[in-house]
C-alpha cells in the first residue's frame, strides 16, 4: 500500500516537474517569437523610413526635374524670340544694304560704248546726254541744242564730248547757226582727228559754208576731207559735191 502512495506521489512529482519544463519551453518560444516580431517590427520600421525617405527624395527629383523642364521651355522660347529677332533684324539689314547699293548704283560710273568706244559715266552724265539726243531725234533742235551746250560744261572731259560737239553741231545747222556750227565740228576734229565721226563733222562744215555762200572755203575743206579721209563715205560724197563746185 505505501509503495502504491509512493508511486504516486513520485508520478505527480513528475508529472510537476513536466508540466514546468514545458512552460518553460512556451515562454522561451513566445520571447523568441516576441523578439522576432519586435525585429521584424524594426526592420519594417526602417525599410518603412527608407521607403519614406526614397518617396521625398524621388519627389525633389520630380521636383527639381519639372523645374528644369519649364526653365529649358523658357530657354528655348527666349532664343526663339533671339532667333525671331535677328532673323528681323538681318532682313532689315539687308532691305538697307540693298537700299543703301541701290542709291550708290545711282552714282556708280557705268560702262558706256559708244561708235566702238568704251569709257566710263557716271549716271547723271548719261542722262543728260540722252536727254539731249533725245530732244534732237525728236526734231527739237533748240532744245538739244541747249542740252548739248550745257552738258559740255557740265562735263569737258567726258567720254560723251566728242558725240555731244557733233550732235550740237548738227542741231545748230539744222537752226542755221551756221558759225557755231563749224565751230563745234571743229572743235570735234581737235579734239579727237581720228573719230569714226571726223570725217562727217569735216563734210558738215563744208556743208555750213556752203549755206554761207563761202564757196572757196567749202573747196578746201571738202579737198582737205579726200585727202584726210579718202576711205571714208564722206570723202566720196565731197569728190562729187567737188564735181557740181566746178
Amino acid at each position: 500500500m505505501k509503495k502504491i502512495s509512493l508511486l504516486i506521489a513520485l508520478c505527480c512529482i513528475t508529472a510537476a516537474h513536466a508540466g514546468l519544463f514545458e512552460d518553460d519551453e512556451a515562454r522561451r518560444a513566445i520571447l523568441d517569437l516576441r523578439k522576432k516580431i519586435e525585429t521584424q517590427s524594426e526592420e519594417i520600421k526602417k525599410n518603412s523610413d527608407d521607403i519614406k525617405q526614397f518617396q521625398n527624395n524621388l519627389i525633389e527629383q520630380q521636383n527639381l526635374f519639372e523645374s528644369l523642364r519649364n526653365e529649358i521651355q523658357r530657354v528655348r522660347g527666349e532664343k526663339e524670340e533671339l532667333t525671331q529677332e535677328l532673323r528681323k533684324q538681318q532682313a532689315a539689314a539687308q532691305a538697307l544694304s540693298q537700299g543703301v547699293d541701290e542709291r550708290l548704283k545711282k552714282f556708280e560710273p557705268v560702262k558706256v560704248k559708244l561708235d566702238n568706244v568704251e569709257f566710263l559715266a557716271d549716271p547723271t552724265e548719261v542722262r543728260f546726254y540722252e536727254a539731249a539726243l533725245a530732244a534732237f531725234r525728236k526734231g527739237d533742235f533748240a532744245v538739244a541744242s541747249e542740252g548739248f551746250t550745257d552738258f559740255n560744261k557740265r562735263y569737258p572731259t567726258s567720254g560723251y564730248v566728242v558725240m555731244s560737239l557733233f550732235w550740237l553741231g548738227n542741231a545748230q545747222y539744222a537752226n542755221r547757226e551756221y558759225k557755231d556750227a563749224i565751230k563745234n565740228f571743229n572743235n570735234l576734229l581737235a579734239k579727237d582727228p581720228e573719230h569714226t565721226r571726223a570725217p562727217d563733222a569735216m563734210l558738215s562744215v563744208a556743208n555750213c559754208q556752203l549755206e554761207m555762200k563761202d564757196l572757196k572755203s567749202a573747196r578746201k575743206t571738202l579737198e582737205e576731207l579726200m585727202k584726210k579721209y579718202p576711205q571714208s563715205e564722206s570723202a566720196a560724197a565731197a569728190k562729187e559735191r567737188l564735181s557740181k563746185l566746178k
